[in-house]
This record gives structure tokens, sequence and C-alpha cells, in this order.
């Protein structure tokens, strides 16, 4: 039996942090949009040839208009689903910037309480690895299982964790 193997996504997602807050997209502006109605950090798809940092460093100043001065690349994570091929996402925070923020044609750009993330309506997937985020957590690869969007199993370094 032949083997079928499908594209992989290669995207970046960056958490913008002034201290006590996110910078945060609320996606409502795409039509069609498989994050619509969820609150998300900035990035995006690699374009040919860019490393990660290439890819952060442009899809921030695409979606924000910020220039990222320092950032920290925090984890891999994996997504598996049911109706999507695999993506693996670079997970950054950035602390330092400069520039204005101008409007994002994916949404609404926000500063949120870190404290109020937890009430906003975000992937199950995110609560996690925000979750590491907060704590410091040292470099993390996190798997991330979903069926019908439903997170089904997720993995923390290869080891099961309470989904």
């Amino acid at each position: 039996m032949p083997t079928y193997r499908e594209h992989a996504e290669l995207t970046t997602l960056c958490y913008i942090d002034d201290g006590s807050r996110y910078l945060m997209l609320h996606r409502v502006s795409k039509k069609h949009d498989e994050n619509g109605g969820k609150w998300i950090g900035v990035g995006g798809h690699f374009e040919k040839g860019e490393s990660p940092e290439d890819c952060l460093l442009r899809e921030v100043k695409e979606e924000t208009g910020l220039e990222l001065l320092s950032w920290r690349f925090r984890g891999i994570v994996t997504f598996v689903s049911d109706d999507n091929a695999p993506e693996y996402m670079c997970l950054y925070t950035a602390d330092s910037w400069k520039g204005d923020i101008t409007p994002c044609n994916e949404g609404e750009l926000e500063w949120i309480e870190k404290s109020a993330i937890s009430g906003l309506n975000l992937w199950q997937g995110d609560r996690l690895f925000l979750k590491l985020l907060a704590s410091e957590a040292p470099f993390f690869s996190l798997k991330l299982v979903y069926k019908n969007g439903t997170l089904i199993h997720a993995e923390q370094d290869g080891k099961p964790v309470e989904a």
C-alpha cells in the first residue's frame, strides 16, 4: 500500500507582552475563518525561505505595525486535526518593540490583562500553552490533537497532559 504524506503547515504565533497584558487578536474580520470568534496571538504561515524568526518578524509587522526588538522562542506546538493538515507552530513571546499599532485586516487587536485571558473565547489547546507561558516553563514541545474542533488529547514533551 502506498504511503500518503500530508503537507504540514509551518507557522509562528507571538504574544506581545507589556508586563501585565498580552496584545491579542480577536478574529472577527474574515469570512470562513477557522479561528473565527477566537482570541489568539499574532502570527501566520511561513513564506518560502523564511526562518522562524523571519516569519515572526514579518507577521508581527504585517498584523500589528510593530517592529519587534526583543523576543523569546518558547516552544513548538504540533496540531493534529481530523479536518486539516498537521501544523507545526513556533511559539514566541516578545517584550520590546517600536512603532505604533495599526489596524489588522484579520480582526481587532486589543491589550488584554493576563488575569482576564481565561475568560475569553480561546481554543482549548491555547489554554494549555498560555499556562506554560505564564509559569515561565522552559522550552517545550506540546502536541494537541483535535477532533471536530474539540481537543481530545494533549502531550507535553512526549508525555500525556490533562486536556
